[in-house]
């Protein structure tokens, strides 16, 4: 069964990203997308901005159906901040396995797991207008580099690289 906005009832910030990884696992684009409001902003990984809801469910359903239909995202980690009643930031670190080949990558590759953090900023509906759940208006979905704190230009391309070493040291 396909999940409406009003199937969902997410009624604490934190069940958002909970719903997003929920809709993932399932390759639920309708879910993922009616997590947004209508006019909702979300930035994937590699900075394509989609700027509505259907948007949002279009682009998740191709990903679904090219190259994410049997992965899996578990969230490592949740934090929520609220600017008062009815606005919250929440952050969420996420794993994923089970992504396949993109079409044009040999099928025998077969890409690992990947870590990243995605952002929420969330809007409480007025019970007037909705029914008085939570709502993203925005998200970005970023990928973690291990080791890497920066992208550098190299040609036309772009590799990971760290202005200083991990202990936190700046470099000289």
């Amino acid at each position: 069964m396909m999940m409406t906005r009003k199937h969902l009832g997410i009624n604490t910030p934190g069940g958002i990203a909970e719903g997003f990884a929920e809709a993932w696992n399932r390759a639920d684009a309708e879910a993922l997308a009616a997590l947004f409001v209508e006019d909702a902003d979300f930035v994937n990984v590699v900075g394509l901005w989609w700027t509505n809801r259907r948007r949002i469910r279009t682009a998740h359903e191709y990903g679904f159906a090219k190259i994410f239909g049997g992965s899996q995202m578990q969230l490592d980690q949740v934090r929520v901040r609220d600017l008062g009643e009815s606005v919250a930031v929440v952050h969420a670190l996420w794993t994923l396995t089970g992504q396949t080949p993109a079409p044009r990558e040999a099928p025998d590759t077969s890409p690992g797991p990947r870590q990243g953090v995605i952002s929420f900023t969330l809007q409480r509906q007025a019970p007037e207008n909705g029914d008085g759940n939570w709502l993203a208006v925005s998200a970005q979905n970023t990928d973690r580099v291990p080791g890497a704190e920066t992208l550098r230009a190299s040609g036309e391309s772009l590799e990971p690289t760290a202005y200083q070493d991990l202990s936190g040291t700046p470099r000289r």
